[in-house]
């Protein structure tokens, strides 16, 4: 078993996978099917969530009592979740800038290639993190600034490799459009080749460096843009996927007990050999997804960065049936 999810906790464990993972799928509903919710929630709610976070450090740094104890301040002190956090969120707000044409960056050719740049660095963010526990303590165990025990070896570096591996997987950078009714931001060339390579590689990071989230943040965060991706949002994939990440990090940072020490909360085995098994079908899945892209720009004679290389495929001409243009 990858997780410890057993025994009279069990049910208890199961029930908070299925409410995570349905929220997830329905917040993330509101916010790209309403303007408002949007602008909520990613403009509104992490301006007040920045103020509160603000406090607690300040509060901390004075030794109030209330900050020093406060679990966003004991548990999720970690660069990585605040760096995550933010990315998430601007690639948010990009996503926002491009579907509704906002100003001049909005309307902007160049601006197209925003969720590249912001999709890589958050991958790049997570590559850090993995390269981290590798340097840190490579072949034996180190505690993460939030108490938590976490494995370094050869799963760390065969992840991150497969990590910047997966940011060569996206093409058609250029390629994104805007659904009917604007809806969504579409990047039709952003297939299953990509999603499944993608879903991966990222249980896979927060199996090696999140053992006490994995089980959310590991299966219902990314099954839930997935499931909508693939069902109802074709094309959509990637927002889907930024604002179910930034949700679910702003409840993380907030209320983060939930995942760590409630009756809710699932840790993997953090077994470093197991990790190993994973890490090694991540890196082969995105060797995997890579070739087939080589071969795809071949067959084409297409640039796969600055052209759309899946067009014709099931998935992308469903996608651009979406397209507010499309007849």
């Amino acid at each position: 078993m990858l997780f410890q999810v057993y025994g009279d906790t069990a049910v208890y464990q199961w029930i908070g996978w299925v409410v995570v993972f349905l929220a997830l799928i329905g917040v993330n509903e509101i916010a790209r099917r309403s303007k408002a919710g949007g602008i909520f929630c990613f403009l509104v709610l992490p301006a007040v969530l920045t103020i509160y976070f603000i406090v607690i450090a300040v509060s901390a740094s004075m030794g109030a009592e209330w900050a020093l104890n406060n679990p966003t301040y004991t548990d999720m002190n970690s660069w990585f979740h605040y760096a995550k956090l933010y990315a998430a969120t601007i690639g948010c707000i990009g996503f926002m800038a491009l579907k509704y044409r906002w100003g001049r960056l909005g309307k902007a050719e160049w601006f197209k290639c925003f969720p590249f740049v912001i999709v890589a660095i958050n991958i790049l963010i997570a590559v850090v993190s993995d390269f981290e526990s590798a340097v840190r303590a490579f072949g034996t165990t180190w505690i993460s600034t939030e108490g938590v025990e976490l494995h370094g070896g050869w799963h760390n570096v065969f992840n991150g490799i497969a990590g910047i591996l997966n940011i060569f997987v996206m093409t058609g950078w250029f390629g994104i459009y805007v659904s009917k009714k604007k809806q969504d931001m579409l990047w039709p060339d952003m297939t299953w080749v990509f999603i499944i390579s993608y879903d991966i590689w990222n249980f896979c990071y927060t199996y090696n460096c999140l053992p006490t989230h994995s089980w959310y943040c590991g299966l219902a965060l990314l099954l839930a843009p997935t499931v909508a991706g693939m069902l109802w949002n074709k094309g959509g994939w990637i927002q889907n996927r930024a604002n179910t990440l930034a949700l679910w990090c702003m409840f993380c940072q907030v209320c983060p007990l939930f995942a760590n020490d409630s009756i809710f909360a699932v840790q993997s085995v953090n077994d470093p050999n197991v990790n190993l098994v994973v890490s090694l079908l991540a890196l082969g899945a995105n060797i995997a997804a890579l070739g087939y892209v080589a071969y795809r720009s071949k067959k084409l004679g297409r640039n796969p960065y600055t052209n759309e290389i899946f067009v014709g495929t099931k998935d992308y001409e469903k996608a651009m049936s979406r397209e507010e243009n499309a007849a």
